[in-house]
């Protein structure tokens, strides 16, 4: 994965912004929405990308398109910047392969343990019954 290409693969599309603000919000487009095409991106390869698409499927279109958007500020810029550094922290958690679980044996010393704490519990509860003479 380059980040430099991906980057450069980017589209920004500047938007007027919803929600309160007076005249600015009328005047000023300081929504930011970025698209990314998964499909043409030459930045990753064959295996990055399907592990993206199966990673990533709730967030893509039907056309494997990454959409998102950034509101938060009322600059432009810092709203580019935000969406941006969105972008690359859900293209890295979405590359992210957990490590495969290695399944660990129980030990002796512990089975034992168990067994001896049951039989201690079931002394107890059996000294607690009224004696049979």
């Amino acid at each position: 994965m380059e980040i430099q290409t991906i980057l450069s693969e980017i589209k920004y599309k500047a938007v007027r912004s919803s929600g309160a603000g007076g005249q600015n919000v009328n005047k000023v487009s300081s929504k930011v929405v970025l698209t990314f095409d998964l499909s043409s991106s030459q930045a990753l390869s064959g295996e990055e990308k399907l592990l993206l698409e199966t990673n990533l499927q709730n967030r893509l279109t039907a056309d494997l398109v990454l959409i998102l958007n950034c509101d938060e500020d009322r600059s432009q810029l810092k709203n580019k910047e935000i969406v941006t550094k969105r972008f690359l922290d859900i293209i890295k958690k979405g590359l992210y392969v957990p490590k495969e679980r290695k399944p660990t044996k129980i030990p002796k010393s512990v089975i034992r343990k168990r067994i001896k704490d049951k039989k201690n519990v079931s002394e107890v509860k059996k000294n607690r019954r009224r004696p049979d003479f």
